[in-house]
């Protein structure tokens, strides 16, 4: 366990380093790899109705996560057997991959700079690489307010959820995670012809985030007081709007970050040419602007910091129990 803390720790820093350089492999760009070659395979051996597909996304889920998973146990073990020092240096590798916190402030931060200098096709174009709606009619408003919203929700996906795997079972479980939101991100939507095969992936997506993603916005009002932002109105909002999403944990840390900014995020959006009705959240106190885009980050990284804390809190108290 201490084995464990430690890459952990030592993966979380790495990460605030450098992020995920786009010149190195990822692994999340193999596990997409697979999905796309299994969805592929399984579309053609069952049968092309809603049950069929439904059973095919069920097989490809279990597929996809036993590698996932299996693939850096075994070489952590393998690693182990040479020397523990070996191990660490290699799960502090994954745990690095896993996390995704310079990243999102990175590629949020692209939205902001174009934003700044007025080139609004390069901010849509910025933003459509971290966003899952269409962006090409998109306002500055709309545009920041999309970045806003991804920084929010992305707090959980991309950072306290998976803090909270990897505390519970090293890398391993870890990469468990970002094989369960990866497939999300590829199946999880309504429209053909993903309406059937990505069902159960997009329900064991809900199902794995449904207690990180309220942990999130919990630690993101923790973060909030330590900015000095408005924690009583965060709160109120984050009661009231936090199922205003069609997913049960999206809404979460979208909520708190509304609530803290004064904002007003949400509501309809196109996706694939169809218009989607979508309810706000928050309340617009004030107008949406480019430098909410910083804020939200700096919401991400305290709550990021106060998650670490927490969840090594957690695996130290375990170790002195032992």
């Amino acid at each position: 366990m201490i084995w464990s803390l430690g890459a952990l720790c030592l993966g979380f820093g790495i990460d605030l380093l450098l992020g995920d350089p786009h010149s190195l492999p990822h692994p999340v760009v193999f596990i997409g790899k697979l999905i796309d070659a299994l969805e592929t395979l399984l579309r053609r051996l069952f049968p092309k109705s809603a049950a069929g597909e439904q059973l095919a996304g069920g097989v490809l889920w279990i597929l996809v996560t036993v590698v996932s998973t299996a693939l850096p146990a075994v070489i952590l073990w393998l690693c182990h057997e040479i020397s523990p020092w070996l191990r660490l240096a290699a799960e502090s590798l994954m745990c690095w991959q896993i996390i995704a916190t310079k990243s999102l402030r990175s590629e949020s931060m692209k939205v902001y700079d174009a934003l700044n200098t007025g080139d609004l096709e390069q901010a849509r174009a910025a933003v459509s690489m971290i966003v899952g709606r269409d962006t090409a009619q998109l306002d500055a408003p709309a545009i920041t307010r999309a970045a806003v919203e991804t920084v929010a929700e992305n707090t959980s996906d991309g950072v306290v959820a998976p803090l909270f795997f990897l505390t519970l079972g090293g890398a391993p479980l870890g990469f468990f995670y970002k094989a369960v939101n990866t497939m999300d991100s590829m199946l999880g939507y309504v429209e053909p012809p993903y309406r059937n095969i990505g069902r159960i992936p997009a329900k064991m997506d809900d199902v794995m985030n449904y207690l990180p993603a309220r942990l999130s916005a919990l630690l993101m009002l923790g973060a909030g007081w330590l900015l000095r932002l408005p924690v009583k109105h965060g709160w109120h909002i984050f009661w009231r709007d936090r199922y205003n999403h069609a997913s049960p944990n999206s809404a979460q840390t979208e909520s708190v970050c509304a609530g803290l900014l004064g904002l007003q995020l949400a509501g309809d959006a196109f996706y694939h040419g169809i218009l989607h009705k979508k309810k706000t959240i928050g309340d617009a106190l004030r107008d949406i602007e480019p430098a909410d885009i910083p804020r939200s980050c700096r919401l991400l990284y305290g709550t990021a910091l106060l998650a670490l804390l927490l969840f090594a809190g957690i695996k130290l108290i375990l170790l002195a129990v032992r």
